[in-house]
Order: C-alpha cells, then sequence, then structure tokens
C-alpha cells in the first residue's frame, strides 16, 4: 500500500467518521485501510501523511523519532524579532515548556490558495506571516506557542513533514508515493 499524502482542506476533521457529521477524510480519501500518521487540529491545513504500514506511521508520527513539520502561519499582530527569539527560546505551555527548532518573519508564502471561508481581517491591526519548524506534535502546540507570544494563530498551514511536502497539491488533492520509496527517503532523510 502506498504512502499518501494529502492536502487537508480548513475545517476537515483529520480522521474517517465524525459523529458531529463535519467533514472529514473520508469525503476526499477513497483508499481503505489508511491511517494518518499524525494529525492537524479541524481549523487548520495542509500536508497529512496517510498510510496502512504501520511500522512506517509510527516512525513518521512518534514523537521519540523527532521527524520535523514545517509550518507557515499566519498571525495576527506585527511580528517582532523578540517574538521570534521568544518561540526559538522556548515558550511554557500547560504541558510543558516548548521551543521551535526554527523560526522567521516571512513575506506571505507564494502560491497559497486562498481559504473558505477567509480570515476575518481588521482594517486597523495587521498580520504577519512565520515560517515555525518543531518536532514534536503536541494538540495544537503552533498555535499555543503563537499565542504565547502575543500572536494568536489566523491560520495555520503545514507545508512539510520530514522529507514530503505539499508541492503543488491542492486542498483536498492527494498524491501517492509507494511504501518502498517513502522508507528509502525516510532513511535518506537528514
Amino acid at each position: 500500500m502506498p504512502l499518501i499524502l494529502f492536502n487537508k482542506p480548513y475545517r476537515v476533521m483529520c480522521q474517517f467518521r465524525d459523529e458531529s457529521d463535519r467533514a472529514t477524510m473520508a469525503d476526499f480519501i477513497g483508499t481503505p485501510g489508511v491511517y494518518p500518521a499524525g494529525r492537524l487540529d479541524y481549523e487548520s491545513e495542509g500536508l497529512v501523511l496517510l498510510t496502512d504500514d504501520g511500522h512506517l506511521q509510527s516512525r513518521i508520527s512518534e514523537p521519540k523519532h523527532k521527524l520535523d513539520k514545517h509550518y507557515y502561519v499566519q498571525v495576527e499582530g506585527a511580528a517582532t524579532n523578540d517574538q521570534v527569539q521568544a518561540l526559538l527560546a522556548g515558550v511554557v505551555l500547560k504541558d510543558g515548556p516548548a521551543a521551535a527548532l526554527h523560526t522567521s518573519i516571512i513575506p506571505e508564502p507564494d502560491g497559497l490558495w486562498p481559504r473558505k471561508p477567509p480570515i476575518r481581517e481588521r482594517r486597523h491591526i495587521p498580520t504577519s506571516w512565520l515560517d515555525i519548524v518543531i518536532n514534536e506534535g503536541r494538540n495544537r502546540q503552533v498555535r499555543r506557542m503563537t499565542a504565547a507570544t502575543g500572536l494568536p494563530a489566523l491560520r495555520l498551514i503545514r507545508h512539510r513533514v520530514g522529507p514530503w511536502s505539499l508541492g503543488d497539491l491542492q486542498p483536498g488533492e492527494s498524491s501517492v508515493v509507494s511504501t518502498d520509496d517513502a522508507w528509502k527517503l525516510l532513511k535518506a532523510y537528514r
């Protein structure tokens, strides 16, 4: 069975069933027996990897393997270098300290699709974009980290997990990598 790279749209559950009748990955992925290797919350967008290979799923998602996860984050406010340094030095969250491996202020990334519905824009409050890399994956971690520095996240897009990236995938689209190639990429990573 292949590794599936899926661009999860905004407001889609990162599971195949939902008792509240919200959109799920089953609305987009027809391959039976695959499961996400890591998750994105309902409000986040971007790369989700799915496989039926339990060892591959574990290697991608288990925190002990420290696979880098890259995010574009649109935040409310004009981000400063001090806030970037705070994210790199680490912030204290309710479930312990968390630090980014990399954080930088960037222009809006090229080629982003419009979010539906669009984010709420306020005329007198600017927004900024950050590129953030972590190698953990606690619940809503990046959102909680930016909020702890005074930068609430408005939009969060995971664009890379380890050696895999979104590439040109649009929301709801997926592509396939053979399991053998996925293992080769993973072993060559770093």
